[in-house]
């Protein structure tokens, strides 16, 4: 699931393959980009911002598109056989005269003046990888909902950007907080903003996410895809529910034991096995 780690080695991808060099090929397959073509314009650098991509090209115009749940960039050498995906889900082709950049399943495709990149990203938080990083900005945007539980307000790119579902559950398993606590009333509330940024920066060069200390393939994350598992602390079962507006629901993990209910959650069935 793309978060802010994989965009950011994402960006680094595109940047090292892309950067410096003149576009001999731009295929963008989605309608309003159909007659568009970059072709020889040079690409100038391809950054993240939270879980967004700007790829920034010559003559003051930036590529914009986003991962969602399952979108990806690939990179390919002339002769190499394309394998992200049936043809049918590449949405975008920028290539130069070593690689190719293809993108699959992306569902946010669009073209911008570089000078307007502000109505794509400037709704977002501090951005946990970024080189503005602010820590106490961050904290404040999440602290101005006290009511609002930690796992929605983590997850809301308007506060801090870069979190997606799994760290939002790692990071509330490691604050020993329910993700239904309200955040006002999180102790020591400055915690989830010092181990967002540690989580992110730990896992950004690595290709397999991992939040526990283990190496083990099989316990990489303490709660994340375990609903119904021992809990790697204390033994009880991991449970799941539903957090989020609706229509914006996502599957949320915590351990009832090590993150205490002081609030109301959603009931999950209780584990058989």
């Amino acid at each position: 699931m793309p978060e802010g780690d994989t965009v950011w080695r994402t960006a680094r991808r595109l940047h090292e393959a892309l950067a410096g060099k003149q576009l001999t090929r731009s295929d963008l397959r989605v309608p309003k980009l159909a007659t568009t073509d970059l072709s020889g314009r040079t690409v100038l650098e391809v950054i993240p911002r939270g879980k967004h991509l700007l790829t920034r090209v010559e003559g003051g115009l930036t590529l914009h598109s986003h991962l969602r749940m399952d979108g990806a960039w690939k990179i390919y050498a002339p002769a190499e056989r394309w394998r992200g995906g049936p043809g049918h889900q590449i949405r975008a082709v920028l290539a130069t005269a070593d690689r190719t950049a293809v993108g699959y399943r992306l569902p946010v495709l669009e073209l911008l003046r570089t000078a307007d990149e502000g109505d794509a990203v400037g709704h977002l938080g501090p951005d946990l990888l970024g080189p503005d990083w602010d820590a106490d900005e961050a904290l404040r945007r999440l602290l101005a909902d006290p009511a609002r539980p930690l796992g929605e307000a983590l997850l809301d790119q308007r506060n801090l950007a870069g979190i997606g579902n799994v760290f939002k559950c790692e990071l509330c398993f490691l604050l020993r907080a329910s993700p239904w606590l309200p955040i006002g009333r999180l102790p020591a509330p400055e915690r989830a903003t010092t181990l967002a940024k540690k989580l992110l920066e730990a896992n950004k060069d690595r290709l397999a996410r991992v939040t526990t200390p283990s190496a083990r393939p099989d316990r990489r994350q303490w709660v994340y895809g375990r609903g119904g598992r021992p809990c790697f602390r204390c033994g009880t079962p991991i449970r799941t529910g539903e957090q989020g507006p609706a229509t914006q629901e996502r599957v949320t993990y915590w351990c009832p034991t090590c993150q205490p209910e002081d609030v109301d959650a959603p009931s999950s069935p209780e584990p058989t096995g």
